[in-house]
């Protein structure tokens, strides 16, 4: 075929690259399972292993501790503590161990789940922040809240305002008409 052109060097372990000139087509194989590690091959790459594998209670750790402390700080935003509260320090269990396991065993094969790890310890840690901020502003404020609960009529509720501060944490905790 005349329009085909040479293959360059970066598309020779192209699978979908067009055969060289001279050669006819061939229909699709896959590739050789020799263990080398390479794509379709049956073993761990040098560097250990570099796909998702379930069964590895490392990668599993950083996975789990990469979505605990995401949904440990959703929950801490929408105003749900204590259960932010548990998902950010399951969270930081997670990352620190996977974080210990991975330094260990997988050397520097280990950097997806590294990364997993240290952005579940970072979203632990910002769970866990506002977590303990939601409850500290409950302890430093208990007098409005309880004030606020205890109130049977709307009036009642509204003299609870006095007993906040007068800045801007008592305007956003301030009852509105």
């Amino acid at each position: 075929m005349p329009d085909r052109r040479q293959p360059d060097s970066s598309t020779d372990d192209n699978p979908f690259a067009a055969p060289p000139e001279g050669r006819p087509d061939q229909p699709w194989q896959p590739r050789g399972g020799d263990g080398s590690g390479g794509p379709g091959g049956a073993g761990p790459t040098p560097e250990g292993p570099a796909r998702w594998d379930p069964t590895d209670p490392i990668q599993r750790r950083a996975r789990y501790a990469l979505l605990a402390g995401m949904w440990g700080f959703f929950f801490g935003i929408f105003g749900i503590p204590s259960v932010g509260l548990l998902l950010g320090a399951l969270a930081l269990y997670w990352g620190v161990s996977a974080l210990r396991g991975g330094v260990e065993s997988l050397g520097p094969a280990a950097r997806p789940q590294r990364t997993a790890a240290v952005s579940g310890l970072v979203t632990a840690t910002l769970a866990l922040l506002l977590a303990a901020s939601s409850y500290a502003v409950q302890l430093a404020y208990k007098d409005f809240y309880v004030c606020r609960d205890d109130a049977l009529t709307k009036t009642a509720e509204l003299e609870c305002n006095t007993l906040l501060p007068d800045n801007f944490l008592g305007q956003v905790l301030k009852v509105h008409r």
